[in-house]
């Protein structure tokens, strides 16, 4: 069984219960493998990054493995306005949809679902542009005060891995979920002074473990989500919040993912 989002945003929680913790969120356009159904909820692998989770049935659209396999060989098309609105053809209903929704089946301003279609006129990004960091940075600035929120991948609420992972897909890249999977990808550097503007960067808790990651920025500074998605200083120690005129996380590695 599969499935695509057609609704604006979906929690995706850890069990399958609405009390469970949101460890991501499926935006528009988002599709998936059912991997298990336990009463109105289904566990699921969402293809664009592997991650599984479990989401409410009610919230999906079904589709055939077909039309799964074509938005698995398709470039993707992705929303890049921060919010914009959506028109479902066939009952002319609006809804919004976010900046990193993805476009299914995009072509002349329409969206395709199986024999659902959708208009969308905002302005958008293909994935087959070629990446650049400067894109790369302008693309980040845009979440700029975004509030933080635990498992969120949109401008009204964010995590410190979501919000990279959401100005990587913007760039054509992929990385996977969360911190510690993205610390996986790319190429390890050996020093600060080797980054470059949109270099991930790692930091690590006391017992070790990788709990947040940022995009690094000229001049000794870095984006990321803590509170809010906000920029910061950044040196060989690791993040020193300009509010608190203190160090907020302790660098553990730097990666370049492209």
């Amino acid at each position: 069984m599969y499935g695509i989002c057609n609704l604006s945003i979906v929690p995706c929680r850890k069990e399958p219960s609405d009390k469970s913790e949101m460890v991501t969120q499926l935006l528009f356009g988002d599709h998936f493998e059912v991997l298990e159904v336990q009463g109105s909820w289904c566990r699921i692998k969402i293809a664009y990054d592997d991650y599984e989770c479990w989401i409410d049935k009610k919230q999906f659209q079904p589709i055939q493995q077909h039309t799964f396999d074509i938005l698995n060989t398709t470039g993707i098309f992705s929303a890049n306005e921060l919010v914009q609105v959506m028109t479902h053809n066939n009952t002319k209903q609006l809804f919004p949809i976010t900046i990193a929704s993805s476009l299914p089946n995009f072509d002349n301003g329409e969206c395709a679902i199986e024999n659902q279609s959708y208009l969308y006129d905002g302005a958008f990004i293909s994935g087959v542009l070629p990446f650049t960091k400067a894109g790369l940075i302008e693309i980040s600035m845009m979440y700029l005060n975004a509030p933080y929120l635990w498992g969120g991948k949109t401008p009204f609420g964010i995590d410190c891995s979501g919000f990279t992972q959401m100005v990587y897909k913007l760039n054509g890249v992929r990385l996977k979920r969360d911190a510690y999977q993205q610390a996986e990808q790319g190429e390890t550097l050996s020093f600060v002074e080797e980054a470059e503007a949109g270099d991930l960067a790692f930091f690590d808790n006391d017992e070790g473990r990788i709990v947040h990651v940022g995009i690094v920025l000229d001049n000794n500074k870095i984006i990321h989500a803590s509170g809010k998605v906000r920029i910061d200083g950044f040196d060989h120690h690791g993040i020193f919040n300009n509010d608190k005129k203190d160090y907020s996380h302790r660098l553990r590695l730097l990666k370049r993912i492209v």
